[in-house]
């Protein structure tokens, strides 16, 4: 049996994924910290999971709901989470500010009996079965981690701490996509931004694109003299690109001026300059500089990620590292497959991995992935576009299942509704996520 698109969606009932403004999970980063065990491990068996974001929250919920023996300890370096799907539309000048993209965990922590640690994490001995926060240690029996993204910089000459300060990457929700907006406003009428986008694997594909749309908008309504520079270092955009380019075209003409297979390889700060290839120059008033990514720091302090040193092999049923045993890697930072680092693939991926701790943990057979996702962009305030796909795991590899899943309609029919369908969506996962 197979889902035609448009049956697919209803089926998900306009509450599936979003993949906006480089959606997934944050988690925690290194810092020092204490080594004394603050919560000591009695008899009960443990999870302790890394990370409070689309992956981790519902890692920790099903864990709980499908065996309240197991004692699940969430740990979280913030009180709260923000969103990065829909934070494109506060960049964008549609939101007026974050409030509706944050959660905090307190009835997620108190509906389910799950132990909540605010604190930094600074070490895993896999070896030893201990996480290393800063405000002690904890040990577990198995752990998740779901800690989202890092940079790899070092790639960029010219980049150091206080890059993002003046040029912000905005692909972690928060202080970065505040700046960048207050950029945007304080921006003359007439000047130009530019918006650089890595080499794919990144958090979020449809991510940039999306932003594009949003900047353009944001320059079309308040600052109509000004253009959009977008320097891709991707041969093309792989994610909804004919879709992309048909909005720009109806929306935008003159506003966005799109570069392919231009690798941004170093930057000069001071000037708002970004050099391409060590050669072409392309300067801005506003540069949104995404860095190449890779794994968050915990995980490769961890010796989870492969030997390339960017991201996390995994089983393709349990989410297991084939690096650690008894470590499960979610969302961006693992290597899934067919599945994309977004947010709404980083809560399958949790529900499946969670599911098949409970089955390790008490003796029974592994069930096998079927994992899904669907991803709204925004092309105008009240436009969508989305792809959707199913996924399961065959001979060790998450693949998409064939006939599944789809794109929007050429003809723009439902571009509309789908700007509805991912309004429901970020409500019924945030709540999801939340209590």
């Amino acid at each position: 049996m197979t889902l035609d698109r448009r049956n697919f969606i209803k089926l998900m009932g306009g509450a599936s994924s979003l993949a906006l403004a480089g959606c997934a999970t944050q988690g925690p980063a290194v810092s020092a910290g204490s080594a004394a065990e603050i919560m000591p491990k009695g008899s009960a068996r443990r999870v302790v999971v890394v990370g409070g974001g689309y992956g981790g929250t519902i890692a920790a919920k099903y864990i709980r709901m499908m065996d309240p023996s197991i004692e699940v300890v969430l740990v979280e370096r913030n009180d709260h989470f923000v969103s990065c799907p829909f934070s494109n539309l506060y960049i964008g000048g549609i939101l007026p500010d974050l409030s509706s993209l944050t959660i905090k965990y307190d009835k997620l922590v108190a509906n389910h009996g799950i132990k909540f640690v605010q604190a930094e994490v600074t070490a895993i001995d896999p070896a030893a079965h201990t996480v290393v926060t800063s405000k002690g240690t904890l040990k577990y029996d198995r752990l998740v981690i779901s800690p989202g993204i890092d940079f790899r910089t070092e790639e960029i000459e010219g980049y150091n701490a206080q890059t993002p300060e003046i040029m912000p990457h905005a692909w972690k929700a928060g202080p970065q996509t505040v700046l960048l907006r207050k950029q945007l406003e304080a921006m003359k009428d007439g000047g130009t931004v530019v918006l650089t986008v890595p080499l794919a694997p990144f958090r979020c594909p449809p991510g940039p694109y999306e932003r594009t749309s949003m900047i353009a908008h944001y320059l079309k309504q308040h600052k109509p003299k000004s253009k959009i520079i977008v320097v891709d270092a991707n041969p093309d955009i792989a994610s909804k690109g004919p879709l992309f380019r048909k909005g720009w075209d109806m929306h935008y003409k003159g506003i966005i001026d799109y570069r392919k297979a231009a690798k941004v390889t170093a930057i000069n700060a001071a000037g708002k300059a970004v050099l391409i290839e060590g050669i072409d120059e392309v300067k801005g008033d506003v540069v949104n500089l995404i860095p190449p990514q890779r794994a968050a720091n915990i995980a490769v302090q961890a010796g989870l990620v492969g030997d390339d040193k960017k991201w996390c092999p995994i089983n393709a049923d349990t989410f297991e590292s084939t690096k650690q045993k008894d470590i499960h890697v979610i969302g961006d930072a693992s290597i899934a497959g067919a599945m994309p680092k977004s947010g709404y693939s980083a809560n399958s991926e949790a529900k499946v991995c969670a599911t098949n701790i409970v089955n390790l943990m008490n003796g029974r057979p592994v069930t096998p992935l079927s994992g899904i996702n669907t991803c709204y962009s925004y092309i105008t305030e009240g436009e969508a576009i989305s792809v959707a796909a199913v996924y399961a795991s065959k001979d060790g590899q998450i693949i998409a299942v064939p006939n599944s899943g789809g794109v929007s309609p050429a003809d723009w029919s439902m571009v509309k509704t789908e700007a509805t369908y991912a309004k429901s969506w970020l409500r019924n996962i945030l709540t999801e996520m939340s209590t």
